[in-house]
């Protein structure tokens, strides 16, 4: 299945936040910061199912997330902020400090379909 463009809008969770507490390193931690959320409609058109692995590239890089439906709009994705969302990041601030973090194009392609082309 080719890959589809979507809107990427990390941010921070309050699952997120309490898994903090307990450690960055620790497997709930990670679990957290690589699973993405998609419309079930956006998973099934790049045919990508509940658990399984997708490529998300921008200009910038790319990382490799867990799909997981959820309530988002379509066309929309949601990562919560972390070590892979930050191989996605450009190091241009525009002069503000921060680099972009919300509203980045992504190109989404389900690992297995890379694997058997």
């Amino acid at each position: 299945m080719p890959s589809k463009r979507f809107i990427l809008n990390p941010s921070r969770t309050s699952k997120q936040g309490v898994g903090i507490n307990a450690g960055k390193f620790t497997e709930e931690y990670e679990r957290s910061v690589s699973t993405m959320t998609m419309h079930p409609e956006d998973m099934a058109s790049i045919g990508a199912s509940d658990g399984d692995s997708c490529r998300v590239s921008t200009k910038d890089g790319e990382a490799v997330f867990t799909c997981a439906a959820g309530k988002v709009p379509e066309g929309l994705i949601f990562v919560p902020y972390g070590p892979a969302t930050c191989q996605l990041m450009s190091g241009s601030t525009d002069g503000t400090g921060m680099p972009m973090s919300k509203g980045w194009e992504v190109e989404v392609e389900p690992i297995a379909s890379l694997d058997a082309s």
